[in-house]
């Protein structure tokens, strides 16, 4: 299943995990799905209340606005997001681990190495990782 990012999400993704680094950023992302395509419609901005730059939670309260804003739009939530300011763009053990939504997207955007690096993944039921058809319009 193909997944969509406008070109103007991505670029204000990398400027507000460049801002945020050496901490990871984080956030929700909404859209809709149409047929076999998920287009991300919304991308948010949530406080990484752990304010780490090897791990990541989101800030409860923000999340819970985050999906009220999407359910008043008509969108629904697809997963989440989140840098890595110092490693590639692949889920870590502890991404894994803390993967629950076996339908969610989890888009991991690398800062290492110079090029930003902007990966999606769904991670199953006994943590396998697959990587996602990401396109960025």
């Amino acid at each position: 299943m193909p997944i969509h990012l406008h070109l103007e999400d991505y670029l204000a993704m990398v400027r507000h995990a460049r801002d945020m680094a050496p901490v990871e950023d984080c956030g929700l992302i909404g859209g809709r799905i149409d047929g076999e395509d998920k287009i991300i419609e919304k991308v948010f901005y949530l406080t990484n209340v752990d304010h780490s730059e090897e791990h990541f939670s989101l800030d409860p309260k923000e999340q819970f606005d985050a999906v009220r804003a999407l359910r008043e739009q008509g969108l629904e939530l697809l997963g989440n997001w989140h840098s890595h300011p110092a490693s590639p763009s692949r889920p870590s053990e502890e991404d894994k681990r803390l993967a629950f939504d076996t339908k969610a997207s989890y888009l991991i955007l690398s800062l290492h190495g110079g090029e930003p690096v902007l990966n999606s993944f769904q991670i199953s039921r006994d943590k396998t990782v697959t990587k996602e058809d990401l396109r960025i319009r």
